[in-house]
């Protein structure tokens, strides 16, 4: 399989894939190198490609069957016991955190995906976290930051925020 071939099956793996696809994975499929599966997302980002590198790995949003509703809330936390309470509050009720946002007074808003679904994810993030030593993005806002979450219905971002507020993770207005 030549290049371009290899880059039209990576990409035809991802938009049929309903979750993040390991960059490792797509290279022991492809037969090459993560190195050679990074440079080729680079090359379909830059042809118009919408992938998303997630810490779970790759995705093209959108490829989810069923519609879901995207909230945002804004919360506070400090430390990382408090990071991994609040994503198991989200996901235990029912929510996907997509994303953490942070208003940084010099750069503006600065967005990382999350794509965090499940108790084992939350783990595995903060596990990352703990073992890399870097800091939160949220560190540089005092604790205070946004998040993107996909539910199912209103039901469940009603939960989702009655929880965070009796636990003071939620800031409201």
């Amino acid at each position: 399989m030549d290049s371009e071939e290899r880059r039209k099956e990576v990409l035809r793996v991802l938009k049929n894939s309903k979750k993040p696809v390991k960059g490792t994975e797509l290279a022991k499929k492809m037969g090459v190198s993560r190195q050679v599966i990074v440079q080729d997302i680079a090359i379909l980002r830059a042809s118009g490609s919408d992938i998303v590198a997630t810490p779970q790995g790759y995705i093209i949003f959108g490829n989810e069957e069923g519609k879901k509703m995207i909230k945002t809330i804004v919360c506070k936390h400090s430390g990382c016991s408090e990071i991994e309470d609040e994503l198991y509050t989200i996901v235990d009720a029912g929510g996907k955190v997509l994303d953490v946002i942070v208003e940084h007074p010099l750069y503006g808003e600065i967005k990382s995906p999350l794509m965090i679904s499940s108790r084992l994810e939350v783990d595995e993030f903060i596990k990352n976290l703990k073992d890399t030593k870097a800091e939160p993005l949220s560190s540089l806002t005092d604790g205070v930051h946004i998040h993107s979450i996909e539910i199912d219905d209103e039901k469940t971002f009603e939960k989702i925020v009655q929880k965070l507020k009796n636990k003071k993770y939620l800031i409201s207005e």
